[in-house]
């Protein structure tokens, strides 16, 4: 991936993306709000330069994806006139599937191990491209664009602060940052219930985790693991990485809602709350498809947590913290 590449996609996609501000969240802190493009999520960079790029769009295109690429591939083929078909695992949130049933896609519910061989299956039936969500030139050069405008807005800025899966985001924004301005830190952010590129960095090799230890992260966008190429970018230009917990995601989504007024999902959430970690720089928002039974739950608990804060000002309150040892299922209970 080189820097040409970026810039080139940048011009392929801007008359359909949001140029997404910078908002100040703290002393020496901002966010990119990804979550404000039309697809609520800044997969929409990538899809929409890979479409753009194929030189036959007459059977269609596939792509696979827990949501917010399924969304960005269903957008971008809509645009261009092409048919979409989408394979889904079936822990995708249902606000996910049914915005990307609603942008005119096919969509195909498999088992979460399932998806990429049913994606692969559906390309050798109809003679459609595949659009992976990560693992794909095209795809990266198109989420760089978001390292451009971080630089271009604030060039002094001292570390970028990126969310990681698959890897396709900080692949590109790392490559744009460290480009043309490697001083810069870029810091990777994982949810520690799907940490396999921390524990890859640490161990200088790709370390795989069982597709199911990482479907327990309540960041369903964030449960996928990173592809050779995108591995190669990672392991050269990202820094550190900062792991943070359930409750942390959770507490950012709400902090999020109420300091920035953003609407985040969790995976949207988890960059900030490394952030908070770290203390400064630019935290990108990557999405905000959240469930909103979910986000109400989450203000509900921040609330709550801060309601005890305040009646116990000589310390934290006692018992248990309104978010601890409560998976997402708990809190869509509640």
């Amino acid at each position: 991936m080189s820097l040409d590449d970026i810039r080139a996609a940048a011009t392929v996609i801007a008359p359909h993306v949001v140029r997404t501000p910078l908002l100040p969240f703290g002393a020496g802190r901002w966010l990119k709000p990804e979550s404000l493009q039309p697809i609520g999520a800044f997969k929409l960079r990538g899809a929409l330069n890979a479409l753009a790029r194929l030189e036959n769009r007459s059977r269609g295109v596939v792509a696979y994806s827990s949501g917010n690429h399924a969304q960005a591939v269903a957008y971008a083929a809509r645009l261009h006139g092409a048919p979409a078909a989408i394979v889904m695992p079936s822990n995708t949130p249902a606000v996910k599937v049914e915005a990307t049933r609603a942008l005119g896609a096919e969509v195909f519910i498999v088992g979460i191990t399932e998806r990429v061989e049913r994606a692969e299956a559906l390309v050798a039936e109809r003679g459609a491209a595949l659009i992976p969500p990560f693992d794909h030139p095209d795809v990266i050069a198109g989420q760089g664009t978001i390292g451009l405008e971080i630089l271009a807005d604030v060039p002094d800025v001292d570390a970028v602060v990126v969310p990681m899966s698959g890897g396709g985001l900080i692949s590109g924004v790392a490559t744009a940052i460290k480009t043309l301005s490697p001083d810069v830190r870029v810091i990777g952010a994982e949810p520690a219930l799907a940490a396999d590129i921390a524990d890859s960095l640490r161990a200088g090799s790709l370390v795989r985790w069982d597709p199911v230890d990482r479907a327990r992260t309540v960041a369903d966008a964030l449960r996928d693991e990173p592809s050779a190429l995108t591995w190669e970018h990672i392991s050269e230009l990202v820094d550190d990485v900062i792991t943070v917990s359930e409750d942390e995601i959770l507490a950012s989504v709400a902090d999020l809602a109420r300091r920035a007024r953003l609407v985040a999902e969790p995976s949207g959430a988890v960059a900030v709350a490394a952030q908070a970690k770290f203390g400064s720089g630019v935290a990108v928002v990557s999405g905000g498809n959240v469930d909103p039974e979910l986000l109400a739950a989450a203000l509900t608990a921040r609330l709550s947590q801060r309601g005890s804060d305040r009646a116990c000002p000589a310390g934290p309150a006692t018992g248990p913290h309104p978010l601890r040892n409560r998976s997402a299922v708990h809190l869509l209970a509640a």
